[in-house]
């Protein structure tokens, strides 16, 4: 699963994204808030519910960059309490209700410097255990590109992070991954006239991990 990225708040790649989603209207709406550094630059650990800049198409279909909040909201019903979605497997977005319109329809992209991820291992009890946290990128590149989904909410946009089996060399770390695409495949994932099927072949497995240092949180 992904539930934590890293942006290097030092890359102007990065700095431009902010810049261009603080004078989107939509940043009014948001109840979250762009995450930040010590000296106020986009970057850092991001969570969920924090509002990111998103790659998706607008209503002429050019990549654009909009400000999206990360997690879809589930309302309480019955005895279920209110349940924020992160991610959502990218095997079965296209049969499940949640997910099934955005998959045909609206898909967007997250730039991101790194993921982090926590070792999960059986303790001698028995019971699942949560190790370290490491921070893993793909081997080429100085960053990388989330595959997601979004919809509207209350006239807010908000994205999951599609995942997908693990990397060979994480396997053993955990048994789920983030979908990580190659720039060279954002415009053809996110275009809605592509079937996002034919693009799952262009998911980047080949990655490096180091165990996560301070600036990563």
């Amino acid at each position: 699963m992904c539930c934590r990225f890293y942006v290097e708040p030092e890359d102007e790649y990065f700095r431009q994204m902010a810049e261009r989603i603080a004078a989107s209207p939509l940043m009014s709406r948001f109840r979250g808030k762009l995450p930040v550094n010590a000296q106020g630059a986009y970057g850092g650990e991001v969570a969920p519910t924090s509002v990111v800049p998103v790659l998706a198409p607008n209503r002429s279909g050019e990549q654009t960059v909009f400000p999206m909040q990360w997690g879809y909201t589930l309302p309480a019903s019955g005895e279920r309490k209110p349940r924020l979605i992160i991610n959502a497997r990218s095997e079965t977005a296209a049969e499940k209700p949640l997910f099934r319109d955005s998959w045909r329809s609206r898909r967007c992209v997250v730039p991101v410097t790194a993921y982090f991820e926590w070792e999960h291992r059986m303790g001698f009890d028995g019971k699942p255990k949560t190790g370290d946290k490491y921070r893993i990128t793909p081997a080429a590149g100085e960053r990388t590109f989330l595959a997601g989904l979004y919809r509207m909410e209350d006239g807010i946009p908000s994205f999951v992070i599609l995942t997908r089996a693990p990397a060979d060399n994480l396997f053993w770390m955990h048994d789920r991954m983030p979908l990580l695409l190659p720039e060279s495949a954002v415009m053809e994932w996110i275009s809605p006239e592509n079937r996002p099927e034919n693009c799952l072949a262009f998911a980047l497995t080949d990655t490096v991990w180091e165990k996560a240092q301070a600036r990563g949180g």
